[in-house]
């Protein structure tokens, strides 16, 4: 039954990704992203998850795809687009590269090694994984706080450096 839902959800994923690149309308393929985002979602709910799929519905549809429609919505003249819309076929050889890239790592990649590595957490099938992901990013002997630490520390001074940027450009 699992195996089912998991692939009912991944065909809607990959339309729904497929229909984002698409479509012309803006708004629907930013809809369309959201219904990405909530697939992403499910597929961790599929594969036991339950702390990826929280923070996938929080963090991407919640933040991410409200920002978009936001955005989208106090666009101007958006029915016309963009007249400079001419770098379509580099852009195109861009992502086949970048996609030719990513099948080729997939694909070179020794899983067996990569699953027998020593920060590997083994977690039973049935049981939720959001204390486990905590003691592995949260460790005293191999986690990730001080990364943390730091990457928040730079986005609270990317943030206050925005705002002074902008209040340094209202006052001309």
């Amino acid at each position: 039954m699992i195996e089912v839902a998991f692939w009912i959800i991944a065909i809607v994923l990959v339309g729904s990704a497929l229909a984002v690149v698409l479509i012309r309308d803006v708004f629907r393929a930013a809809l369309l992203l959201i219904m990405c985002f909530f697939a992403v979602a499910a597929l961790y709910i599929t594969l036991n998850a339950d702390f990826l799929a929280a923070v996938q519905v929080l963090v991407y549809v919640g933040a991410i795809g409200v920002l978009l429609i936001f955005a989208i919505m106090l666009t101007r003249d958006l029915r016309h687009g963009n007249p400079f819309n001419r770098i379509s076929g580099p852009a195109l050889l861009l992502a086949l590269l970048v996609l030719a890239t990513i099948v080729g790592v997939v694909i070179g990649t020794d899983w067996d090694a990569v699953s027998q590595t020593s920060n590997a957490v083994n977690v039973p099938v049935d049981e939720p994984t959001t204390s486990h992901i905590a003691e592995a990013l949260f460790n005293q002997d191999n986690g990730f706080v001080l990364p943390f630490e730091i990457a928040s520390v730079l986005l609270l001074a990317a943030l206050i450096g925005a705002v002074v940027l902008v209040r340094h450009k209202e006052k001309d």
